[in-house]
């Protein structure tokens, strides 16, 4: 049984857990953390994003966020962070390899496998801006079906258009679109 702590409008843990399933069932508020893998190639801003599983209970094969996890109760943001990085892609980040750069929230509710799927939660988002090399990562497989770069300018315009192929949230992306302009 998966537990997550409940959290306020801040993403502070109120001091009540609640279990995965009725998180999202009930949309009850709890927190993720989410990493972006960016790089400057050519002259062009990129992110590096996974391709879902099909068996996932949300946006099955679609591309997300280069690596992202619910924070167990307990837990904090940036050990969660780091934890999903090794566990999604086998990259091992040491303390000071992640950039935080902020909070936004997630709030939307979809029907996946013939099940309303309720998602409330407030994400931390890291950087991830060490050297990459795709071919190299040890993929989760259960969790992904790949990994591949795409040029940022590139996603946000699939993004704008609803393109069904992803899935990343625009918060998120907006957010990660700054900060590569400011800091690639």
């Amino acid at each position: 049984m998966e537990l997550f702590d409940i959290v306020d409008q801040l993403g502070n843990p109120t001091g009540e857990t609640v279990e995965r399933s009725v998180a999202h069932a009930e949309g009850i508020r709890h927190r993720t953390a989410h990493v972006w893998i960016a790089r400057k190639k050519d002259g062009v801003n990129q992110v590096l994003l996974q391709k879902r599983a099909m068996n996932k209970d949300s946006f099955p094969g679609c591309y997300d966020t280069s690596s992202a996890g619910h924070i167990t109760a307990g837990d904090e943001p940036e050990d969660s962070a780091r934890r999903e990085l090794e566990e999604e892609l086998g990259i091992t980040a040491d303390e000071g390899d992640l950039k935080f750069v902020s909070c936004f929230d997630i709030l939307y509710q979809e029907e996946f496998h013939g099940k309303l799927f309720k998602d409330n939660e407030i994400a931390f988002l890291y950087v991830y801006d060490k050297p990459v090399d795709e071919k190299t990562l040890v993929l989760q497989e259960e969790e992904l079906d790949g990994v591949e770069w795409f040029d940022l300018d590139f996603v946000v315009e699939a993004m704008e258009k609803d393109d069904e192929r992803f899935c990343v949230p625009p918060k998120g992306l907006a957010i990660i679109a700054k900060w590569a302009e400011e800091n690639l």
